[in-house]
């Protein structure tokens, strides 16, 4: 896409999106700290909630939490969520009933195929715990190398095959050096890197073998400290940092106060990584690249030239986990490339305009090569296919595409996709002909919005819109995927990606919202806008920033000068920029 897309008419989108686009950004403003963080609580999960009450079960250890934990899982029983049902009735009745096994070949599907194996160990270890019985024989040793895993799944791995080990008589296998591994993740008060699931899984490979008593009783009272109201357990503590990235974005786009944003991103100054990268959380130390890409977008709308320094060692860190194929991978150097990862990256490099323009050109490419014929892409961090199109076709819009070129290719696919799997409400599923919800819908109409008409997009915004709460909240189901494939709910993540949507609807409209959302001109605008300064006229605020009757407000800027408005207005870049992902 370039600038000379043309604007949609004004009345192309329902008459309420200035609204409710105000409400909403008001309501993921509530949410930042006094320190710049962004905070939403990940809700309880199956998974964690029938595996901490197994180990309750196994040590004797606080019956009290027992209680709670049988409550929440009693709850799930028959739950339409085949996995959710299946391990909340095997860790009640502390056996698997056949009727409700899984199909491992459909579930697994939804993850990597580069991880297949070991999280088909992963499932025969869970339903072991939960009182299943061994299979016939271990799996495979490539489910248990350790070869180019990040540290995450070296533990996770090590603790499955701990457990396994145990199930078939096999204990011989574990290694001092395995337990050893095992052990260093337990610290009397800290989950360690924050995820609940490899906690409980270390403690459980712990507790059958003879001599960690203590450390899996200090294990427990440790996760017991982030057990829910609702008495589950969450499969993370928090993805605080993703959540302060994602939002940094999305209120830029719905032009928030240059204030705000320069408040998230000093919090994410202070979250960056000794190489350069961020991790999802401040709990945890590995950097991923989907996260350090976002806050390079985050930072670099704050203002490129006051946050250089961070961004530059960010760039760095990106480049230095670049593979060969182009594309980049989720951890690691060396490990598999992965579309969505190669998306987010490619939207980060480019928003340093032309100076990383081969290694965009070389994601491209990757990403070409990756997609599906439909337009989809292979299994991501999110349980709808439409999370890494909406990605992708912005990456591609970055800078202009000559005909048949792997941008062009990837757009094209990804918005015929779209367009052919749009619901009679109005809205998409996470698949092909599931039903709608917010989440997938926001990714379709961002996809959308690098389109020169309006096309389905109206329906979509109706959808959308219909989807927000009184209070501005959006309600959607669950999306995010942590370990793959198995889904969890952080809700703020529907209220971040709703918001980017209708900002990058919004700025496709021709003049006339302008006097009902503030500055809706912004730096990150749908792929390949130039930014100008929105105060070339004036723009009366009066409707959403002051009261009946106030007057207006005016955006006090002088073109040559640079913006001065202190908020109303975007403040201007040193040189033209377009950045899209969130």
């Amino acid at each position: 896409m370039t600038a000379s897309l043309p604007r949609w008419p004004p009345t192309a989108l329902p008459a309420g999106l200035a609204p409710a686009m105000v409400r909403l950004r008001g309501h993921l403003q509530s949410r930042i700290g006094p320190d710049g963080g962004v905070r939403d609580p990940c809700h309880s999960r199956v998974l964690e909630s029938a595996l901490l009450l197994a180990l309750l079960d196994r040590t004797r250890l606080q019956p009290s939490a027992r209680s709670r934990l049988a409550t929440y899982l009693s709850r799930h029983r028959d739950s339409t969520e085949p996995l959710d049902r299946l391990l909340a009735r095997a860790a009640l009745d502390r056996r698997p009933d056949p009727a409700d096994q899984l199909d491992l070949d459909h579930f697994l599907a939804h993850a990597p195929n580069f991880t297949g194996p070991r999280k088909r160990a992963l499932l025969h270890a869970i339903l072991l715990l939960l009182g299943g019985t061994p299979g016939t024989q271990m799996p495979l040793s490539e489910a248990f190398s350790l070869r180019g895993l990040h540290t995450w799944a070296r533990v996770q791995v090590t603790a499955v095959k701990a457990v396994l080990a145990h199930g078939h008589g096999a204990t011989g296998s574990i290694s001092e050096g395995d337990l050893e591994l095992l052990r260093s993740t337990q610290r009397p008060g800290t989950v360690w890197e924050g995820n609940l699931l490899i906690h409980l899984s270390v403690l459980h490979a712990l507790a059958l073998l003879p001599g960690h008593d203590r450390l899996v009783a200090d294990g427990v009272r440790t996760a017991l400290q982030h057990q829910c109201p609702d008495g589950g357990m969450p499969f993370i503590c928090d993805e605080d940092t993703w959540l302060t990235a994602t939002a940094a974005v999305a209120v830029h786009t719905a032009a928030a106060p240059a204030a705000v944003l320069e408040t998230l991103a000093l919090r994410l100054r202070g979250l960056q990584q000794t190489d350069g990268g961020w991790s999802y959380t401040e709990r945890a130390q590995l950097p991923d690249v989907d996260c350090t890409s976002v806050a390079i977008e985050a930072l670099h709308l704050a203002g490129p030239t006051t946050h250089r320094a961070p961004i530059r060692r960010g760039l760095t860190a990106l480049h230095a986990l670049r593979a060969d194929d182009g594309g980049f991978p989720t951890y690691l150097a060396g490990a598999p490339s992965e579309a969505c990862m190669s998306a987010a990256a490619a939207n980060a490099l480019s928003t340093q305009g032309h100076r990383h323009r081969p290694a965009v050109d070389a994601a491209l490419a990757y990403l070409d090569s990756q997609q599906h014929p439909g337009g989809a892409f292979p299994p991501d961090w999110s349980s709808s296919r439409l999370h890494t199109a909406f990605r992708t076709t912005l990456a591609a819009s970055h800078h202009p595409q000559p005909p048949g070129s792997p941008g062009q290719r990837i757009a094209g696919r990804a918005v015929r996709m779209v367009a052919n799997s749009q619901n009679p409400d109005g809205g998409w599923g996470q698949q092909d002909g599931a039903p709608s919800d917010a989440l997938s819908t926001a990714y379709a109409l961002i996809t959308l919005s690098t389109q020169p008409t309006p096309g389905p997009a109206a329906r979509g915004t109706a959808y959308l819109l219909s989807q927000q709460s009184p209070d501005g909240s959006i309600a959607s189901i669950p999306d995010s995927i942590g370990p793959r494939p198995f889904r969890f709910t952080v809700p703020a993540l529907a209220d971040i990606f709703t918001l980017l949507a209708l900002g990058h609807l919004t700025h496709r409209l021709a003049p006339g919202l302008e006097h009902r959302i503030p500055a809706m001109t912004s730096m990150y605008v749908t792929a390949g806008a130039r930014p100008r300064c929105a105060a070339r006229r004036p723009l009366p605020h009066q409707e959403l920033d002051g009261p009946p009757g106030a007057g207006p407000r005016w955006s006090p800027c002088s073109p040559r000068a640079g913006c001065r408005c202190r908020g109303c207005c975007v403040r201007r870049p040193p040189r033209p920029t377009s950045c899209a992902s969130g």
